[in-house]
């Protein structure tokens, strides 16, 4: 089984002043799922994987692949298989001893079920045609395609990838994506694939885990982390063009801001009773694709400036300015307002977020408030 099973992991790395890396982080990898590590730089994704590999020591918890606990096992003898962001090729080999040398090393199989491995994972790949080519004479693409190679000759129950597209151009990058979306379709081998570029991370994925700080922010479902991050840092970190962000707080029934007032629905209200934990003072965000342009005088509509108008393939980011906050739309193509006016805005309540600007959390992303709390309140 390819299940993997990270439990209440840390890692801290000693010195003068012990630095925590990984900060208590559990979650649970289904067999043959792809999950994805995103976050930003230092956020402790590649350490978490690396962890995974055997290829650093946990401080504190328990990983298992399948059913064993791989604490203090070697990464020979993990079952795993991982492609490095540079490729980790032996200059001085051809691409099938970069592919093959593994197995030579570790293994007591014979000769021909080496090169029979070889030739499907090279078929795979589409890198037939350069087995007796060096490292350095193949493109940064091929390189890859050979390092991914000489992970699925070991036939592993878990492959992990730390960031292998960084290096690529955007264009390969894009080629590759799919290439190992339908590499993982057909073997249906777990996945565990780590990169800080969310747009790959959406698109590859059958789950995400978002860290930062060495803490796990958040896992699910692309959809559900992009339509109900958990806290404003997943909200933020999640999109592009970012989701937009206003400081409000709460009088009476509307939320209030510097250059708007918004009334709330009975839907909004009872989870600001239920989860604001009496606090009054918010974030309020909306992602670009919720807001559409509307006339002046429909409820809760917002007057803001529009001063740049940015097409981008098949639609036009407009930028906004909302007396010194601003607020990027995106709309059709074929939408396209002059600039240096003021219209008329309107967000759609139902995708709207709402984060306490004490912690972060989004209050609007927990669960339906019930009749007996709403009523009790």
């Amino acid at each position: 089984m390819g299940t993997v099973s990270i439990e209440n992991v840390r890692k801290v790395y000693g010195g003068d002043s012990d630095i925590v890396a990984v900060d208590d982080i559990s979650f649970e990898i289904e067999d043959g799922e792809f999950l994805t590590i995103v976050g930003p730089s230092g956020s402790g994704k590649s350490t978490l994987l690396r962890m995974i590999a055997g290829l650093e020591d946990i401080t504190d918890g328990t990983i298992r692949i399948g059913d064993r606990v791989v604490n203090g096992v070697q990464p020979q003898d993990r079952d795993v298989a991982m492609v490095f962001q540079n490729y980790a090729l032996y200059p001085h080999m051809t691409a099938r001893k970069n592919m093959s040398y593994g197995l030579q090393l570790t293994t007591d199989l014979p000769e021909d079920e080496i090169n029979r491995r070889v030739m499907e994972a090279a078929e795979m790949m589409g890198v037939t045609d350069q087995l007796d080519k060096h490292p350095g004479n193949l493109s940064g693409g091929q390189q890859q395609r050979i390092a991914t190679g000489r992970a699925i000759v070991r036939e592993p129950s878990v492959f992990l990838f730390d960031e292998p597209l960084s290096n690529l151009d955007a264009k390969l990058r894009l080629h590759m994506r799919t290439e190992l979306q339908q590499l993982q379709d057909t073997l249906g081998t777990t996945t565990v694939y780590v990169t800080h570029d969310q747009e790959e991370a959406m698109t590859m994925s059958d789950r995400i885990a978002v860290v930062d700080g060495g803490e796990l922010q958040q896992i699910g479902t692309p959809e559900e982390i992009y339509n109900e991050p958990r806290n404003l840092f997943v909200g933020d970190f999640v999109g592009n063009p970012p989701m937009n962000q206003f400081k409000v707080r709460l009088s009476g029934t509307s939320l209030v801001a510097d250059g708007f007032s918004y009334d709330l629905s009975e839907r909004v209200l009872e989870h600001i009773k239920q989860y604001a934990d009496g606090v009054d003072e918010f974030v309020l965000g909306i992602r670009p694709e919720n807001i559409t342009l509307t006339d002046s005088d429909e409820p809760n509509a917002v007057r803001a400036y529009l001063d740049v108008r940015e097409p981008v393939g098949s639609d036009n980011y407009l930028h906004f300015d909302i007396e010194g906050e601003e607020c990027w739309v995106r709309v059709p193509g074929d939408v396209k307002p002059d600039t240096n006016q003021e219209l008329s805005l309107a967000f759609d309540e139902e995708r709207l977020h709402l984060f306490r600007q004490s912690d972060g959390i989004n209050i609007l992303a927990q669960e339906e408030p019930s009749l007996e709390a709403a009523a009790e309140q």
